[in-house]
């Protein structure tokens, strides 16, 4: 009788169990995760031009810098995936506060969320996309800002968005400090989901290959962008044809760079003064540079590829239009 209670009580544990991993695998997948955490910040963000779209159904997710603990930020091209039916794509981002940088994922889902007001370029300007929208279960490609072959993808329409020429790849003091719309806030509480397989394949490939590493590449990468996810050689692999800024080499290992807290919030929340003299970017000092430095939403000047762009207009802070590149199939990421 003893043992029979005993195995009642084990098997009703387990079940608890069982349920209680269920749950928080539930909850994180519903989460926006806040991931690596470091004090350096990463280079700037590469000018390339954007490969022509492989097909019907293929979305543009825009090139990254990623971190790995032994060579520190390496490149992840920018790429199409096929995505899935009436979901959009917000890429991730990195955001400054608390004295290091944190890593925030991106996400498909029904609407492009915040992604820290980076230029990402080809649609993907710092606010929303404009590089194309679903209309039923066909996706159709702005042709302003997407390199587009009208004879293999017959849904296009042509839509002007506007051009900034801001390569700053983190969000925060020091680099854009824009905040969330509340609009943008609910977006991102919307049901989504992590990123494809094929897309984290294609960030571990990345993750392997040596010229990647801002530490080989000084921050110009020679796979900058590829027509599929995982193809980083053939005639559709674009170069880097500048730095989004000068680089220069941090100075502290990648691994003495990397926060050791699992009670890290990171992102853009929490900011302090004493950041102000943590090591920034490229190794170098916030009290050694100047950045760009735009309000919640301005519209930056044509003028300069540095952070030292100046602000030409302030834009409402509700308003979220598109923005990306100039028109024009295949043209750079600006």
């Amino acid at each position: 009788m003893k043992m029979r209670r005993s195995i009642h009580w084990v098997v009703i544990g387990l079940l608890m169990l069982s349920v209680s991993v269920l749950s928080l695998s539930t909850v994180s997948a519903a989460q926006i995760g806040v991931g690596i955490s470091v004090r350096i910040g990463p280079p700037a963000l590469p000018v390339y031009a954007q490969p022509i779209c492989p097909g019907p159904g293929y979305m543009w997710t825009p090139g990254y810098w990623a971190w790995n603990d032994d060579g520190g930020y390496y490149w992840v091209p920018g790429t199409w995936v096929v995505g899935p039916v009436g979901m959009l794509w917000t890429p991730g981002y990195w955001g400054f506060g608390g004295g290091f940088y944190a890593w925030h994922a991106g996400y498909w889902g029904p609407h492009v969320g915040f992604y820290g007001g980076i230029n990402y370029g080809f649609g993907y300007g710092g606010v929303g996309f404009g590089g194309g929208e679903w209309r039923g279960g066909r996706f159709f490609y702005n042709r302003s800002v997407t390199n587009v072959n009208v004879t293999n993808v017959t849904n296009v329409y042509n839509r002007t968005v506007v051009v900034n020429n801001v390569h700053t790849s983190f969000n925060g003091p020091g680099g854009i400090e824009a905040r969330p719309t509340r609009q943008e806030e609910a977006y991102g509480r919307e049901s989504h989901r992590a990123a494809l397989a094929t897309q984290s394949q294609h960030e571990h490939a990345a993750s392997q290959n040596r010229q990647l590493f801002a530490s080989e590449n000084h921050g110009r990468p020679a796979i900058a962008a590829t027509g599929r996810a995982g193809e980083f050689n053939g005639a559709h692999v674009q170069r880097a044809s500048t730095a989004g800024e000068a680089y220069h080499a941090p100075n502290i290992s990648p691994r003495e760079a990397r926060v050791q807290s699992l009670n890290n919030s990171g992102g853009n929340r929490g900011f302090n003064q004493s950041a102000r003299n943590q090591p920034a970017r490229n190794g170098g000092s916030f009290n050694d540079r100047g950045g760009a430095r735009p309000g919640n939403r301005e519209q930056m000047s044509r003028g300069s590829s540095r952070d030292r762009a100046t602000p030409a207009r302030t834009e409402r802070p509700n308003r979220a239009p598109a923005r990306g590149e100039a028109k024009g199939n295949g043209r750079e990421h600006r």
